[in-house]
């Protein structure tokens, strides 16, 4: 199985209502894959599907919220929409600290659900596009010798040249030649986008 970009993950035990959503979903021009329960979902699912996530709070075996919570400690970073059939508080709270786009009650109201969706790839795209930038600062940084990943961190910690020389024992213009070297391998032209590339390299936890 290979979704399309446009694809809703549908996880919902109740047949009708599974069939329902996607023909809906299907007539609006969307990709549908439909699944029975939480674990048939978890042994299809690979890391490069893109799209976003419906799922079925109360279902046999594991239950929407816990699947929710299982795939977002697994890093799993397909945005989630919960729907279910006996709202109440906790369940919704639970829901949405789990990062869920929406909690919507059944019956489903189909405005607001293609509003959830539209949110859902809309925080898919942001995703995506934050994941490429981590990746492509990991990618720079990578090309930095050991000196010149010293003398970036003393730069974004905001010293002067005179203060790295003195904490790397080196000379004022040796300090120069690293920065010069440092923000042409970034490809970046200033101080301000050199801060910015280490500050997306540490959301890797790389740096």
């Amino acid at each position: 199985m290979v979704p399309s970009p446009n694809t809703v993950f549908i996880i919902e035990d109740d047949q009708s209502v599974r069939d329902a959503l996607g023909l809906l979903l299907g007539l609006q021009g969307f990709s549908v894959a439909l699944f029975a329960d939480a674990e048939s979902f978890l042994a299809a699912r690979r890391p490069d599907w893109y799209g976003c996530l419906l799922i079925d709070i109360r279902m046999p075996g594991m239950d929407g919220l816990t699947l929710q919570k299982r795939l977002l400690e697994s890093g799993c970073w397909l945005p989630a929409i919960v729907m279910t059939g006996h709202g109440d508080v906790e369940s919704a709270r639970q829901a949405f600290r789990a990062r869920a786009v929406d909690f919507i009650e059944k019956p489903i109201d189909h405005d607001k659900l293609l509003r959830a969706i539209d949110e859902a790839f809309s925080r898919q795209s942001a995703s995506q596009e934050h994941r490429h930038r981590q990746k492509e600062a990991a990618r720079l940084l990578a090309n930095l010798t050991p000196r010149e990943k010293e003398v970036m961190e003393q730069v974004v910690a905001g010293r002067h040249n005179r203060e790295i020389a003195r904490a790397l024992d080196i000379s004022p213009r040796t300090v120069e030649v690293h920065k010069a070297r440092l923000l042409a391998k970034l490809e970046v032209s200033s101080i301000a986008d050199l801060v910015r590339l280490s500050l997306q390299n540490r959301d890797t936890g790389q740096g």
